[in-house]
């Protein structure tokens, strides 16, 4: 079974068209996040001349993550907030926007900084880059931007979202972050694509995150039993951070200007409730339940049908290798190599 790091690796290895990126600047926001640190391993990993900066809001998290990279000439960190207009005058020919408030837990306390750093952060990322010589942009949405149905949903579908609640600041400013960007294209000229990956796990979550995968990994980690409150029954699609890192790269370099993608793996569609078996059974624990906090149902989505189609991502030639049960061992592995 291949660790976190033999992944990564292996996926730098990915028949991509490479030589786009050499020579070039590379903008990855929200790099401390799950899905940003990831990719920035990635682009690290390889045989590069391209230069790669991660932007994050927390400096300390970025310096922990990213030590191994601390005497290459390639990579720099350099804090930065996207609700704020980018202060630089560093020509970014490649933007990443991942930056994004995803953890349930803003959505509670936070709505209005989450809708501002969505909506504002393709703004100022779109301003800075029309006016020093960006290339693209791939703006990281979500798969929740769908809401309820159902269907399987390819990217032409939409389901339903109920704007009055506060729990929709996420899945409607990325709705609006989305028309944004494709309005940016329309108006201005700025060549840009949008990747919607489904729930995504792996290690390296912040410690802040408190996402379903991230609370039950906590939970065997500190040996206790895993406990849900709810009765874990909504179906999702799920796809390890590595496979969704390297769908973005797919996107990015080979999407069609102005069209969107879904990231999911295919064959990890399953519900919370076995998500979080998994995870205990194979650390020896047991799942258990327990009512909720009338605070912590506030921050549950009321989505119970969340499943994606692939054929568009897979029409570029991305395709996914290995069992999503070993994937998650690697995970859980990965990050009891940082707890301990």
């Amino acid at each position: 079974m291949a660790t976190y790091s033999e992944d990564i690796l292996r996926a730098g290895q990915a028949a991509l068209p490479w030589e786009k990126l050499e020579g070039c600047n590379i903008l990855v926001t929200g790099a401390t996040g799950l899905i940003g640190g990831c990719l920035v391993e990635i682009l690290m990993g390889r045989r590069h001349t391209y230069h790669v900066y991660a932007a994050g809001r927390n400096e300390q998290r970025a310096r922990r993550r990213f030590a191994a990279f601390d005497d290459e000439e390639t990579f720099h960190f350099f804090k930065y907030d996207v609700s704020e207009p980018l202060q630089s005058e560093i020509p970014f020919h490649y933007v990443v926007h991942a930056a994004s408030n995803a953890s349930p837990v803003f959505f509670k306390n936070n709505p209005v900084e989450v809708i501002k750093a969505n909506v504002y952060g393709v703004s100022n990322l779109m301003e800075y880059g029309l006016s020093h010589g960006m290339r693209r942009m791939l703006y990281v949405s979500t798969g929740e931007i769908y809401g309820e149905d159902k269907r399987v949903f390819c990217e032409t579908d939409s389901g339903y979202v109920d704007c009055a609640k506060v729990r929709s600041c996420y899945p409607s400013s990325k709705r609006a972050a989305e028309t944004l960007c494709v309005s940016y294209s329309e108006e201005y000229g700025a060549d840009m694509v949008i990747a919607r990956p489904c729930h995504t796990y792996g290690p390296h979550f912040t410690e802040s995150d408190n996402r379903v995968f991230c609370q039950f990994i906590r939970n065997v980690l500190r040996g206790e039993d895993i406990v849900m409150k709810s009765d874990g029954l909504q179906m999702r699609s799920w796809c390890y951070v590595v496979d969704c890192a390297v769908g973005l790269l797919y996107i990015l370099l080979k999407g069609e200007n102005g069209n969107a993608y879904n990231v999911a793996d295919p064959t990890s569609t399953f519900t919370i409730r076995e998500l979080a078996a998994t995870i205990a059974e194979s650390n020896g624990k047991k799942v258990v339940f327990e009512n909720p906090t009338d605070s912590e149902s506030k921050s549950f989505t009321a989505i119970s049908h969340a499943v994606f189609s692939t054929e568009k991502l897979e029409s570029l030639g991305w395709k996914l290798n290995g069992d999503w049960r070993e994937k998650l061992v690697a995970t859980v592995d990965e990050e009891k190599r940082e707890y301990l």
